[in-house]
């Protein structure tokens, strides 16, 4: 059963973007699972949905949620169709990323003026011609074999025009500083409330 809240809501003034993943092969391993989450939270999705993996992904991104920041989440599902149809029923758009499609600058600025929520569906092995079908937008990142979880990246990027690269993620440990030279990391809670919580946490540092 699909919680409500999963779907947009058609009154809402800030454009909801997920992401929906379909399948997992089990040749590859959980990191480039977790890296099309990562990538989907850096990049200015607000979740996604993903079938088949295993519930240490989950766990993986939650914990980077709370060192780092943010209120990204991963959602296991077991039928994808069912998330993409309730998706549109509730007035969202669905954008399928495909080397097929039109190329993604031909079609960013329509996408993005778009006030619709946007469900962006990538897979992790062939894709089902269904997919092709609900999509609103299919759309490719060039023309040649490529990386799904590459394509993501340059979609969000386009759609948020860059903005998303200088987004602040509230409610994080840690915060890099930009540097020239050199990592610099502080810790944006103080001590006692680090070890009021039940995790290992970070302190400042300077690397």
């Amino acid at each position: 059963m699909m919680r409500e809240n999963r779907m947009p809501s058609k009154t809402k003034k800030k454009k909801i973007i997920a992401v929906l993943r379909i399948g997992h092969r089990l040749v590859r391993d959980d990191r480039v699972t977790t890296h099309a989450a990562l990538v989907s939270r850096a990049f200015g999705a607000d979740r996604i949905f993903m079938t088949g993996i295993d519930q240490s992904v989950k766990e993986t991104v939650a914990a980077v949620g709370r060192r780092w920041g943010g209120d990204f989440s991963v959602e296991i599902i077991d039928d994808w169709k069912a998330v993409a149809r309730a998706w549109k029923k509730s007035g969202g758009k669905i954008a399928h990323l495909t080397m097929y499609g039109l190329n993604v600058d031909d079609i960013a600025d329509k996408m993005r003026d778009d006030g619709s929520d946007l469900l962006i569906i990538i897979g992790a092995e062939k894709v089902p011609r269904e997919a092709y079908e609900m999509a609103d937008y299919n759309v490719s990142v060039g023309s040649q074999p490529h990386s799904e979880i590459a394509a993501l990246a340059i979609l969000l990027d386009r759609l948020h025009g860059g903005r998303q690269l200088k987004k602040e993620f509230a409610g994080g440990r840690m915060k890099v500083v930009p540097t020239e030279r050199g990592k610099k990391v502080v810790a944006t809670v103080s001590a006692s409330e680090e070890e009021g919580e039940n995790d290992d946490g970070d302190s400042s540092s300077n690397l």
